[in-house]
């Protein structure tokens, strides 16, 4: 299992992303990274015939493209699945924006960037407006930053103190204070719905595992171990879960987990949604609690709709039911797109890379009517199956 040998270089370029290509399936540490140019509501098709399965064996030899650097690559466009409006919120700049989370009125986007310094920074604006607000200026990076339930603090992940760990600021980025201070690196925070917990994944990168800790945020001195996985989201339900965790055997892709959150005690680990030929990365919660987006990362060897392979790096955003059924992906392209939000009116966020920039997205998804309203919650996978088959 391979790491790269810059681990703030990771997270500056979509972590999630780049976890899933170099510690699930030992890919070589290339992509070719393409994303969608317009911001029209109308469905997205794919370019000229090929453009797809356009992979060859020299892009092996080209280095991931990192802040947007490298050969340019074509343009090539989503084209929409279930999933409506499609918008663009954060202009092309020489840096990347990435890592987008909304605070609970869904007004505010706060995401991190390059776009002014080699480290990534945070940042706010409005979601439907055009100002952005510099709210983080260290000589160091910050990434992957999330609005606390009241909207009043951000945790997020930095390596300021000389390696990665979860801290806190003000929504106005004052009083910035360490949550927590260990050599490995530890990311990706995610708030209990009473705002007084927080979540995050210690990151072991020469054996490329990891292990979901939680603590208190009035007292951080007080942590616990409730197992193993990465990029762990708190259900907005208070009572699981969502993280990726990599299969032990086989293929060892990532696939998405829940696990249930009872009087402190984290029972049923749950696989929710895999794959055979991708890794599903990176989960986030529906504002009800009822289904997880995340990032679905194809294999290169893996085909589209029309049976052309797929070019290394592709990704997009899929969603699922929480309890299994109704896996969707709602976005399709030979471009990246990866690091989904959901908030509270709806729409995923998501980091979108072409060229040179790297920019913030959002879609609204929608059941198409084939599929069926999500049933109650279930205790497991197993129960889920039961269920099924009676229906």
């Amino acid at each position: 299992m391979k790491w790269f040998k810059s681990f703030g270089a990771i997270l500056a370029a979509g972590v999630c992303l780049c976890v899933a290509l170099s510690c699930t399936t030992g890919w070589e540490r290339t992509a070719s990274r393409t994303v969608p140019a317009s911001t029209d509501e109308r469905e997205y098709g794919p370019e000229s015939a090929g453009a797809e399965g356009s992979w060859t064996e020299s892009d092996a030899n080209r280095d991931l493209m990192l802040f947007g650097q490298g050969n340019p690559a074509r343009d090539v466009a989503f084209q929409a699945k279930a999933a409506t409006n499609l918008q663009q919120h954060t202009p092309p700049s020489e840096g990347a924006d990435f890592d987008p989370a909304l605070d609970a009125s869904a007004s505010t986007i706060v995401f991190a960037s390059t776009r002014h310094s080699p480290h990534s920074h945070l940042y706010t604006k409005p979601a439907q407006g055009a100002t952005i607000t510099q709210i983080s200026d260290e000589n160091a990076s910050d990434a992957q930053p999330v609005y606390s339930p009241d909207g009043k603090q951000i945790a997020f992940a930095s390596d300021r103190a000389g390696h990665w760990d979860i801290w806190l600021l003000d929504a106005d980025g004052r009083n910035p204070r360490q949550v927590t201070n260990n050599p490995m690196p530890e990311l990706h925070p995610s708030w209990s719905p009473d705002g007084k917990q927080i979540v995050y994944c210690r990151v072991h990168p020469q054996e490329g595992q990891g292990e979901l800790w939680i603590c208190d945020v009035d007292n951080p001195g007080v942590k616990r171990l409730i197992g193993e996985g990465l990029f762990p989201s708190w259900s907005p339900k208070g009572d699981a879960i969502a993280y990726q965790r990599a299969r032990a055997r086989g293929s060892r892709w990532f696939s998405i987990w829940t696990i249930q959150i009872q009087e402190n005690e984290a029972l049923f680990p749950t696989e929710v949604a895999s794959s055979t030929d991708a890794a599903f990365i990176a989960p986030c919660w529906s504002p009800d609690g009822t289904r997880i987006a995340f990032a679905w990362v194809h294999s290169p060897d893996s085909r589209n709709e029309a049976g052309q392979a797929v070019r290394r790096g592709r990704s997009d955003i899929g969603v699922v039911d929480v309890d299994g059924r109704g896996l969707q992906r709602l976005t399709s392209g030979t471009g990246e797109h990866y690091s989904p939000s959901w908030s509270s009116d709806g729409r995923i966020f998501f980091t979108a890379r072409r060229n040179k920039t790297e920019t913030i997205w959002s879609l609204r998804p929608f059941r198409p009517s084939g599929f069926e309203t999500p049933p109650a919650l279930t205790g497991s996978r197993k129960a889920a199956q039961v269920i099924e088959t009676v229906d």
